[in-house]
Order: structure tokens, then C-alpha cells, then sequence
């Protein structure tokens, strides 16, 4: 408590909370002007990092000798699983930590300690008081206040977290953390969008789902629809070798070096009670996500063959972790927008998409249209602008909405508050909330080839963020994924888009056709939430900044 003195007019409580913020903002731009010759490289990147690799001999544990055993029965290919439901990747993430012997590797953009967050928190640190050596990668742009987590979970001598490409700025005013972005753009605009998983270098699960509620679709503030699949087998080595490149990558900064604080068995002791306290309310309101890990499934029926897995040859396509360098000194490296692009010219028939957020570019754009000019059906799905979560998103997408509609491209919305749980796998008792977005990035090419990742079709996924999927060579995967477009496009689901004559004038008007209650419905206006949200992104669209988007 602050004592009285001789100078109150001087005392800190006298500020408004304005105030205070805008000193702060001041004194860190003050701060980043004397440290600016340091710009180019994130904080604690001098600082030496313990070395360590993924599991090297996996057939030492149960996982691992399981899918070497049934690979090569499969002739040296490995199993795959679609997983388009949420409370699915939620329980296979629990319960594969629950499985592990020896190792976890986690890599995500996002990982909120929220219900759900706390959940798989607590199924980690089960894993590491057994032994399992725990290493969890974390994208620094959109983590704002999990800083004591992370640094939490660091405490424990069995898990190590790294953060890439964080802010100098460890605090959780966005007022300051966007201050920091504004004057360190070049390196700040340059995140690891990758989502993996993988444990005893065995099994994995890698796609486009972040770790939090609206990923595994139980917030009714916001549903994020997502797709990513499980692999087991030789595939999941290769994953591994990624998740090591990143690790190692001058850009992932151990949380020590960020956080350093003194007393470790008492923060993680805090949080530990923090943790049961969590577990004990979701098991006394019989919270479905909690009493559903302890059943096994749907692990067990995918390790006993009640749920069947698809084998297959694969391909891992990423972008190295020095991606800007690569493309912009056209040095050798890896590049996933350079896999994409080969996939889409390779189509024979027909290239359908699933991507949360479409802003192309100009490259993007004519790598669409130089496939429709020889033939190839081009059909797409993306969010409508209700369902966008990302206004700016939305109004780098309209730049581009006429021309793909000219092209003669098939195009569907999806909707905030669609008609049935088909395709969308939320609950029954989300829907009436009206908060429903995709966040899938899935291309399959013609019905043979199925590529499952975190890459958009926009211009932050081909040149700023670093990305990861899998390109897998399946019929049944690709019909899936295709059956899966159908379910989310069809009328009762998102808008059919598409351009019509204007009545009276030569020139066309954008239509959107959908069912409403059995009814077909057409609009002539701009779905949204209000005319607030559709002024907003048109002027938004004003903005030169595809190149972000």
C-alpha cells in the first residue's frame, strides 16, 4: 500500500488509466528508439538453447511400434484420418498426450489457456510428471496475456517452451504491442502459422486448428469450423524434421530468456492448484469435453481398427523457417506456395477449395485462371462477411470477389448461422447462436489428391506467414474432403454467388442465393450482421494493403 507524503498532486493513483497508458506507450517508444539498432533479430536471440531433436528410435514405444509394424504391411505408406469435428481434435490432442511414452511436440499460432486450453494444459503436465519430454513452440503475435502459462508451464523440468519471433514488450496492453509491430514491421509482420502435433514421433495431427474453445467449437461467442488430419507412420518423421528446423531457428526464443523469474516450484505449484481447481468444476457440471477424454475415444477405435484409417503416400510441404529470405533472395529452401502451385497446374479436371480467408493477388488470381483456361473446374469456399472474423480479410476479399465471378469461377459464402450441423460438426445447441466461421484451408485436386494445412489463398499465407500441411495422394481422402465442400455449400448452409444481369442496365449485379426454413431466398444486398459491419469493411477495402492480408 503506497503511504501518504508531502507531494500527493505527484502520486501514481492520480492519473487516469488513460494517462498511463499513453506514458507507457511513450516511454516504450523512447525505449525502442535507443534499442533500435537491435530490430533485426527478436530478444534473447544471442542467448545459447539446449539441443534437442525428435524421438529417434519411435519403435521403442507402443505407438511407434504399432504403425512401423502396420506400415509395412501397407508397403511403407502411412494412415490418415480426417478430422473435421471439433470436439474430435479436441479429445485425439488429450488422449494422445494421455498415450505418450516418451516425447510431445506441439507447434501452434495460437494456444489459449481458456476451458478447453486448460484442459490440454493439465493432460501435458500429466505427460511430463511421468517423464515425457515436453516441447511446445508458440507463435508471440496473438498470445497476448499468456505469458504467465506459458512461463508456468516452463517451470517443469520436463517441458520447455520457446516462443517465435516475440515481442520485446511482455506486458498486455494491445496499445503497446501494436506500437512495437508498427515500428519493427519487417520483423514483427513475419509469423509461424504452422499447427502440428506429434507424439513419441509416432502419431500426429497437423491441419489448420489452433489450440482454444472456438477451434473446438464450444464457445458460443465464436465457432471456428476446422479441418485437420491424424497421421501415423513414416509420414510422421518427416513432420518431425520440421517441428526440429523450427525449433532450432534463430527466431524461436526460449521463454526463460523473454520471463526470467526466480522461483519456479512455487509458480508452477500456483498454477498446478489453479489447474485442479479447473478440472473439478468441469467434472462437477459434467462438462461433456471433460468425462469424454476418459472414454479413449476416438483414439482406441482408430489404434483397434473400429475406425478405419486410410493409407496412403504423402508429401510434407512447408515454408522454412527463413521463408522471407529464400523468397526474396530466390536462395534454395523450402516454400509452400511453390508445392501449391505445382498441385494446381497438375489438376486434370476440376480444383476445389475451402480457404477461410481468399485475398490472391495478382499471382494468386493467375494461377487460378491459367487452370480455368485449360479446362479446369474451379469451385470455392470462403467465409461470407458475417461469418469473416477478420474485417480486413473481408475487405482485401471483395477486391477480388467480381473478377472470380467474371472468370466464371463457382463461388459459395458461408454463413454465420447456418441451416443444418451437416458439414459444419458443431453442436445443434451452437447453431441458434449465429456466430459460425470457417477457419479450414483445404484444396483437393480432382478426386485422387487432398492437401490438408494451415495455408489460406491469400497473400499473408503465399508471402509473410510460415505454413505447413500435408499433400496426400487418396481417393477416399479427397472424396471425403469433397463431400465435406458439398455439405458446407449446399443452399441451406452458405450463399450460392454469383452475377446478374442488373434490371434496365447493361452492367451486373452480384446476387446471393440461399435457403431459409426449406424457402430459396435471393439477395441483392451484402449479407451482414448490421450496416455498421458492411460500411466498415467497404472502407476498409479503400486501403492499399492486399499485401498484409
Amino acid at each position: 500500500t503506497m503511504q501518504a507524503d508531502a507531494t500527493p498532486s505527484l502520486r501514481p493513483q492520480t492519473l487516469t488509466p488513460r494517462a498511463l497508458r499513453w506514458i507507457s506507450l511513450l516511454l516504450l517508444l523512447a525505449v525502442l528508439g535507443v534499442t533500435g539498432g537491435c530490430a533485426g533479430l527478436p530478444p534473447g536471440a544471442d542467448l545459447p538453447k539446449t539441443q534437442s531433436v525428435a524421438l529417434e528410435h519411435p519403435e521403442e514405444t507402443k505407438l511407434g511400434k504399432q504403425f512401423a509394424d502396420a506400415s509395412q504391411a501397407h508397403g511403407g505408406q502411412s494412415a490418415f484420418r480426417l478430422v473435421p469435428a471439433g470436439i474430435d481434435g479436441f479429445l485425439l490432442r488429450a488422449q494422445m498426450m494421455d498415450a505418450a511414452q516418451k516425447t510431445i511436440d506441439m507447434q501452434y499460432y495460437i494456444f489459449r489457456a481458456d476451458e478447453t486450453g486448460k484442459l490440454l494444459i493439465d493432460a501435458i503436465l500429466r505427460a511430463a510428471d511421468r517423464g515425457v519430454r515436453v516441447r511446445l513452440l508458440i507463435d508471440d503475435i496473438d498470445n497476448v496475456g499468456e505469458d504467465a502459462q506459458v512461463e508456468a508451464l516452463d517451470a517443469h523440468p520436463n517441458i520447455e517452451v520457446r516462443l517465435f519471433n516475440p515481442l520485446r514488450y511482455r506486458g498486455d496492453s494491445k496499445i503497446i504491442r501494436g506500437a512495437e509491430i508498427l515500428l519493427w514491421l519487417r520483423r514483427l509482420d513475419y509469423r509461424m502459422h504452422n499447427k502440428l502435433m506429434v507424439v513419441d514421433n509416432a502419431v500426429c495431427l497437423v491441419g489448420g486448428r489452433n489450440i482454444g474453445d472456438a477451434y473446438f467449437q464450444v464457445d458460443p461467442d465464436g465457432q471456428q469450423g476446422d479441418f485437420e488430419t491424424f497421421a501415423g507412420g513414416p509420414i510422421v518423421a518427416k513432420l518431425s524434421s520440421t517441428f526440429d528446423l523450427f525449433w532450432k531457428s534463430t527466431p524461436a526464443i526460449p521463454v526463460k530468456a523473454l520471463s526470467p523469474y526466480s522461483d519456479d516450484a512455487k509458480m508452477l505449484a500456483t498454477y498446478r492448484a489453479a489447474l485442479r481447481e479447473h478440472r473439478q468444476d468441469k467434472k462437477d457440471d459434467g462438462s461433456d469435453y471433460y468425462s469424454r477424454i476418459g472414454s479413449g475415444e476416438p483414439l482406441r477405435g482408430m489404434l483397434d481398427g473400429r475406425i478405419p484409417l486410410a493409407w496412403a503416400n504423402a508429401q510434407v510441404e512447408f515454408d522454412s523457417p527463413d521463408k522471407r529470405e529464400i523468397a526474396q533472395k530466390d536462395e534454395r529452401g523450402r516454400l509452400l506456395s511453390r508445392a501449391i502451385d505445382r498441385a494446381f497446374a497438375e489438376a486434370r479436371e476440376k480444383i476445389t477449395m475451402v480457404s477461410a480467408y481468399f485475398v490472391p493477388g495478382e499471382d494468386g488470381m493467375r494461377l487460378l485462371e491459367d487452370q480455368h483456361e485449360r479446362g479446369v473446374e474451379v469451385r470455392l469456399l470462403t467465409n461470407s462477411l458475417p461469418a469473416n472474423n477478420e474485417p480486413a480479410a473481408a475487405a482485401g476479399y471483395l477486391h477480388y470477389r467480381k473478377r472470380v465471378l467474371n472468370d466464371g469461377f463457382d463461388l459459395y459464402e458461408e454463413r454465420a448461422r447456418p441451416g443444418s450441423p451437416r458439414g459444419t460438426h458443431q453442436p445443434v445447441w451452437l447453431s441458434s447462436y449465429g456466430n459460425f466461421g470457417l477457419h479450414t484451408k483445404l484444396y483437393m485436386f480432382d478426386d485422387d489428391r487432398i492437401f490438408v494445412g494451415s495455408m489460406n489463398f491469400d497473400q499473408r499465407s503465399r508471402h509473410l506467414n510460415t505454413e505447413l500441411g500435408l499433400l496426400i495422394e487418396s481417393h477416399d481422402l479427397a472424396t471425403q474432403g469433397l463431400r465435406f465442400f458439398d455439405a458446407l455449400a449446399a443452399p441451406e448452409n452458405s450463399y450460392h454467388v454469383t452475377l446478374e444481369k442488373a434490371p434496365g442496365t447493361d452492367g451486373k449485379r452480384i446476387a446471393w442465393h440461399t435457403k431459409e426454413n426449406g424457402q430459396a431466398l435471393t439477395l441483392y444486398k451484402e449479407p451482414a450482421k448490421d450496416d455498421w459491419q458492411r460500411m466498415k469493411v467497404e472502407l476498409l477495402s479503400l486501403l492499399p494493403f492486399d499485401h498484409e492480408l
